[in-house]
């Protein structure tokens, strides 16, 4: 897997859940202790409403919390935005950024993306950056060129890279049921690590690079085990702790 990185298998619960969806964070955290040591960080972004709760329930255990979005001031006159600040108050540890659903849905610039990035490292969260082409994109054969400026236009300018995960994430595999093949993601994992080296030297190859798209059970290990996949951005699958959980042994 990947360059011999630990594995991270990050959940995003996206705008699902409310307090009752907190009893999964108890289930994944009994079938974790349960199965001893695993050899994977695991992490679950669940909506802002529930960190802070997810984070208390989950504090002393293997998972940590993460939000899905912050803004890129610490502070000020943002009416219905959370800064990074405020997530590490709540007890995250990680926070999702760029996801193509931000872009899309709210229109977020990489250079947006780049500016929440780096208030996310300044206020000591780990941002995984989320980078990906569409459908058309990868029709027209420019998905390389795409995700090639989403990381030159995104990634801060920090030597330590190793404090940013990407997460690659086809547009068109997302919540549609369908996957990149091995191949595909094999490719795309070796471009976006030959962009981070190039952009950062050394330390680029210490960056985690996930991959998201319909990530499940039943595709995992063979997901995993494609060179430079350093873990996985799931979707749906990680609402229910026994699917998480899978996903998490499949590392």
């Amino acid at each position: 897997m990947g360059t011999g990185l630990r594995p991270l298998i990050a959940g995003n619960w996206k705008m699902n859940g409310a307090g009752a969806a907190l009893e999964q964070i108890a289930r994944l955290n009994t079938l974790l202790e349960e199965a001893g040591e695993v050899a994977a960080d695991v992490l679950l972004c669940p909506p802002a409403t529930l960190v802070h709760r997810a984070a208390n329930l989950a504090e002393g255990s293997v998972i940590a919390i993460g939000g899905q979005d912050c803004h890129a001031q610490a502070s000020g006159a943002h009416t219905g935005d959370i800064s990074a600040p405020m997530l590490v108050d709540a007890g995250a540890r990680y926070v999702i950024l760029g996801h193509s659903e931000r872009r899309t849905d709210h229109g977020e610039t990489s250079a947006a993306v780049r500016d929440k990035a780096v208030a996310a490292l300044v206020a000591g969260l780990t941002p995984i950056i989320c980078v990906g082409e569409t459908q058309a994109q990868r029709d027209a054969g420019a998905a390389n060129q795409v995700v090639a400026e989403q990381i030159a236009d995104s990634m801060p300018l920090y030597e330590d890279a190793s404090q940013t995960i990407v997460a690659y994430e086809p547009v068109w595999a997302i919540g549609t049921g369908k996957t990149a093949t091995a191949d595909d993601i094999a490719a795309m994992h070796t471009h976006i690590r030959d962009l981070l080296v190039k952009k950062y030297g050394s330390a680029g190859e210490q960056a985690r690079i996930l991959y998201g798209g319909s990530v499940k059970p039943s595709n995992a290990a063979e997901i995993l085990r494609t060179p430079n996949v350093n873990g996985a951005l799931v979707g749906g699958a990680s609402l229910l702790a026994d699917d998480f959980f899978s996903i998490i042994v499949a590392a």
